[in-house]
């Protein structure tokens, strides 16, 4: 696919645009097979990639045209809010109703051994439903957070007027013994028993806890997880089902824990209704995932979507983080703080890349002068 330039646009020469739009033509290429196209870029057939595997970016830029620097590569600020990726919890079942079970279970995974042996410590950990941005809470409420806050204090845990619940960071090992004695202790406290190497509800139900997929994609980051539960008395698995089965999975809320994405943007609308709203907790096919059902966070989401200023916008979504973080809906992944770019070294780019977007296609432009130093001759 491939788009031309209009040499004689209107605007060209419009305060907005100078700058921008250097190509005269711009071709996307597409491949089936994510390998093939890394290696249709080493051989030139097109000139720049954004990578998205950790793995590859660590060890996979090891080639002739690296080495000589005919290629380059770079990391630029990501400051976008990214893709809030976690595991949810359906609360709509009986078993995972109780936040200190909801917890305890995520004390459970390590996240600092799978940064570190899984994915090159290349990404940050997501711990706020606003990560990367003003909306994210941070430190104590302030003084407006406070006013919206406290005239729900008595259906609020004390913490949403302290600091905002982060996860706990691990020591690595894959089996923090700390923290897994944390999580014993909070399912004692939810009146979880141990019996024979199981762990009960209370009523003495076995803790049992399927993450249901689609695909083998996260089976290498769950497994030591599942491991460390089963450590616990949780008999916890891994189900992976076909597209359609999962599709109709979570329509109709059947599963324990599932691996989702959700978007959120520096302005939120009605998709904090589609996420967090009691409207959606029991719609089937509904995006409210967690079954999030509260009063509170209703209210909030009520105010943030007739917030008249942006003051009032990010402390209303700062109170709303702080009650959503409290109730332990999930167990966060991570984000990448970066893009990572590799290219041809046939083009110049500004010194400063667009706040939101590398600025690839926008601001960069063809240096005919470098294609000739590395005699380039792809495209």
């Amino acid at each position: 696919m491939s788009f031309q330039r209009v040499a004689d646009y209107w605007g060209k020469n419009l305060p907005v645009t100078i700058g921008q739009a250097n190509f005269d033509t711009i071709r996307f290429e597409y491949f089936g097979d994510s390998q093939v196209a890394f290696e249709a870029f080493k051989a030139g057939a097109f000139t720049e990639r954004e990578e998205n595997v950790a793995r590859i970016w660590a060890t996979g830029y090891d080639f002739p045209a690296m080495r000589d620097g005919q290629i380059k590569r770079a990391e630029l600020p990501n400051e976008n809010i990214p893709q809030i990726q976690a595991w949810l919890f359906n609360t709509r079942r009986k078993s995972f109703q109780d936040p200190r079970i909801r917890e305890a279970i995520g004390y459970a995974f390590d996240y600092e051994w799978t940064s570190r042996n899984l994915m090159y410590d290349a990404y940050r950990r997501i711990s706020s439903y606003f990560e990367n941005s003003q909306l994210a809470a941070k430190g104590p409420p302030s003084e407006a957070e406070k006013a919206l806050l406290e005239p729900y204090r008595d259906r609020l845990p004390a913490e949403v007027f302290g600091e905002p619940y982060v996860v706990p960071v691990t020591d690595g090992s894959g089996q923090d013994r700390t923290l897994l004695r944390r999580a014993s202790d909070l399912f004692a406290a939810a009146g979880c028993e141990r019996k024979d190497g199981v762990l009960r509800l209370p009523g003495g139900k076995p803790l049992e806890l399927e993450f249901l997929d689609f695909s083998n994609m996260f089976e290498r980051h769950t497994q030591p997880f599942v491991k460390n539960l089963k450590l616990l008395g949780v008999n916890a698995h891994i189900r992976v089902v076909d597209a359609a089965q999962y599709k109709q999975r979570l329509e109709n809320f059947d599963f324990d824990v599932v691996h989702d994405v959700m978007l959120m943007a520096w302005s939120p609308g009605e998709e904090l209704r589609a996420y967090f709203s009691s409207r959606t907790a029991n719609t089937p096919g509904a995006r409210n995932l967690a079954g999030v059902s509260d009063p509170v966070v209703d209210a909030l989401i009520d105010k943030a979507l007739v917030a008249t200023s942006r003051d009032e916008l990010i402390a209303t979504c700062r109170a709303l983080d702080r009650v959503l973080r409290a109730g332990r809906y999930w167990i966060p992944h991570w984000y990448n703080p970066v893009h990572r770019i590799a290219h041809w070294d046939v083009f110049g780019r500004p010194e400063r890349a667009p706040r939101f977007d590398p600025g690839i296609v926008s601001t960069w432009w063809w240096d005919e002068a470098k294609a000739r130093k590395i005699n380039f001759t792809g495209r």
